[in-house]
């Protein structure tokens, strides 16, 4: 039979998990080992300030991405790779605009400005990325008929960027996405990443979004319906 001490410290701790649950929770600071890697989404310069997609405070992911990636010993950067007259660019569409949709044989494409074609200053890495032991550099999108938003897989939701066997191959058991935007490139390459088999954190104050017509709101509903984790940078341990 339980004494009155040990009650009273039962309904304590109880107490305390009620109150409090995000200090309990926020205890639990994750140290990436190496069976995981840092995914760095699409930190372009057309996705940054006075770029043709600017994605709005996307370039304060850069110091933050810069300092987890610290943390980690494996670490994959992507880039958006656009032919010129790309299908997911408005300008190819007569009388549409910018994030109008249209239907496409794979399903519905919102249209873009111009961006991220490939070989111009827009579509290089920001220079402010500090990331050199990043291994690997994923290019997508250069199917000209078809977008690409997933590091893992294109819009038909078929064709394969070998992401997904390169980091099985490393042996990486869980990832980390952060990067631009939360809501397209981001979600998809969570969603992707959760379908092949990962364990997945997205960091949230290391992504920015678009929120086009509820779409971030709708980005982190799928999330967290698929199992991907939420967290901080700060929920990460970073030598100093």
């Amino acid at each position: 039979m339980l004494d009155r001490r040990q009650i009273l410290a039962a309904l304590g701790t109880t107490a305390l998990a009620t109150l409090a649950p995000g200090a309990l929770l926020a205890a639990a600071v994750i140290k990436p080992d190496d069976a995981s890697a840092l995914l760095v989404i699409d930190v372009q310069n057309c996705f940054l300030p006075g770029g043709s997609l600017a994605v709005k405070d996307g370039d304060q992911v850069v110091p933050v991405i810069n300092r987890i990636a610290k943390a980690f010993s494996n670490v994959v950067t992507t880039q958006d790779w656009h032919t010129q007259g790309h299908v997911s660019f408005a300008s190819v569409h007569s009388g549409k605009k910018p994030f109008e949709t249209v239907d496409l044989p794979y399903g519905k494409q919102v249209l873009w400005p111009d961006h991220c074609v490939q070989g111009t200053d827009g579509a290089a890495l920001s220079k402010d990325l500090a990331i050199p032991h990043a291994q690997l550099v994923i290019r997508k999108g250069f199917h000209k008929d078809v977008d690409s938003y997933s590091a893992f897989l294109e819009a038909d939701g078929k064709t394969s960027t070998g992401l997904a066997a390169y980091l099985k191959a490393r042996k990486i058991k869980r990832v980390f996405v952060a990067g631009l935007a939360t809501d397209f490139c981001v979600a998809w390459t969570a969603l992707d990443a959760r379908k092949a088999g990962f364990e997945v954190y997205v960091v949230e104050d290391a992504c920015r979004g678009i929120d086009t017509q509820g779409s971030l709101a709708k980005a982190w509903a799928d999330m967290a319906k698929a199992g991907v984790k939420r967290i901080q940078s700060a929920d990460i341990a970073v030598s100093a």
